[in-house]
């Protein structure tokens, strides 16, 4: 009778839920917006706690071990050295990037009107001066001047419409600042207070769940953190490695915009497999517009660099945190992707992993169940009656 209960509520609220579809995504809207800056919050102390963690456990182990006042202190010291760590790069970041960009963008106008005249001769060689070719091949002018003139005329539309909806903008900005105010804010609470959490959390978990059910639901978890946090920090400190290799080679080899492709690259190889090619594309088509035999010698030097981290440095680095193989990676990038964009490339690849890990947990078992020790291609192992007979004997009895 409690099943059929159930079943019948379940039923009615799934009737009501297709009956009135808009009012029922409406609700969760209005739901998902009071939740965002908590649910933020969450992410935000998530990635702050792989940084902070490493500090509090390496750096300051000691002081807390030895010091009572150290003890109370070491959390605070190494958030606040996380969030410094963390401003302090992007803060280099703007000063590396913004005075490159400028010069860069002033750059390539200069090249690209010493270009056209280079491609206008190479067209000609190649076509053998053909007069319909070179027709098409002469319209093509860059104006620098007119160039300057249409980004101005279009910076002023855009300020112009802009104008419109300034109170609008005003609103959305003070609004992003309060809701980001309040998820820093929670998550700050919920590092200082993570340990008091997870005990709370537990026993909420195991007052209303079986306590088999409750474990099983808390391997999981533990598993999906274990299984992020590897990710997240591996991933960065390859994209780090990644782009200091760059710099560092493209500074040797005098090839032009050595600091911006260097973090341009690593900025975009934290979007796993396709994220290096994005950056080898536009450091190709900067270097390009100065030198379009270095760009040649870039890419070049992109596909070995590209070769040594995935060979060497990717598998110990980031090594099996994931424990996925590279076409349920590729399949997890894609369908993320296509979801979320970049956000879920970087999402799904470590929760497909924990899927796998966990359907392969799953797989073994049945395997056991049906007395089969290994499976090769051409041959199934079963277990010995003696290896059955001892594998269901009970605690007691052995």
């Amino acid at each position: 009778m409690k099943k059929i209960r159930e079943l019948i509520v379940f039923t009615a609220f799934l009737v009501v839920a297709l009956w009135k579809f808009d009012v029922v995504i409406e609700v969760l809207k209005s739901i998902w917006k009071i939740v965002f800056p908590f649910a933020l919050g969450g992410a935000i102390a998530f990635v702050i706690n792989v940084p902070m963690s490493f500090l509090e456990k390496k750096m300051l182990g000691k002081i807390k071990e030895n010091n009572k006042i150290g003890k109370k202190a070491a959390r605070p010291i190494s958030l606040l050295l996380t969030i410094i760590l963390a401003a302090g790069v992007m803060v280099l970041v703007m000063f590396g990037v913004i005075p490159q960009l400028t010069q860069t963008m002033g750059n390539l106008m200069t090249s690209i009107s010493d270009f056209i005249p280079q491609m206008q001769n190479w067209i000609r060689e190649f076509s053998h001066d053909n007069q319909d070719i070179m027709k098409l091949v002469d319209q093509l002018q860059f104006q620098p001047d007119q160039a300057i003139k249409w980004g101005i005329s279009l910076l002023g539309n855009g300020v112009g419409n802009m104008m419109n909806t300034t109170m609008s903008a005003v609103g959305s900005i003070a609004s992003g600042l309060a809701t980001f105010f309040i998820s820093f804010s929670f998550a700050c609470y919920i590092l200082f207070q993570k340990e008091k959490l997870h005990l709370q959390v537990r026993k909420v978990i195991f007052a209303f769940i079986p306590k088999q059910k409750a474990d099983a639901i808390l391997n999981i978890c533990s598993l999906t953190y274990r299984t992020f946090a590897n990710f997240l920090a591996g991933q960065c400190l390859e994209a780090v490695i990644l782009g200091m290799m760059f710099v560092i080679t493209l500074s040797i080899l005098k090839m032009p915009y050595a600091l911006l492709i260097g973090i341009l690259i690593a900025f975009t190889a934290l979007v796993p497999i396709f994220g290096a090619f994005i950056g080898c594309a536009v450091g190709s088509f900067l270097i390009f517009m100065v030198n379009p035999k270095q760009a040649v010698l870039f890419i070049i030097v992109f596909l070995l660099l590209q070769q040594i981290e995935g060979n060497l440095i990717y598998p110990h680095v980031v090594g099996g945190s994931v424990g996925l193989p590279s076409i349920w990676v590729l399949a997890a990038v894609t369908i993320g992707g296509n979801l979320m964009g970049i956000i879920g490339m970087l999402i799904f690849i470590p929760l497909v992993s924990v899927f796998y890990t966990i359907f392969r947990e799953f797989v073994y078992l049945r395997l056991k169940k049906q007395h089969i020790k290994r499976v090769t291609r051409t041959d199934v192992e079963e277990y010995a009656e003696e290896e059955i007979a001892s594998s269901f004997i009970m605690p007691n009895e052995k």
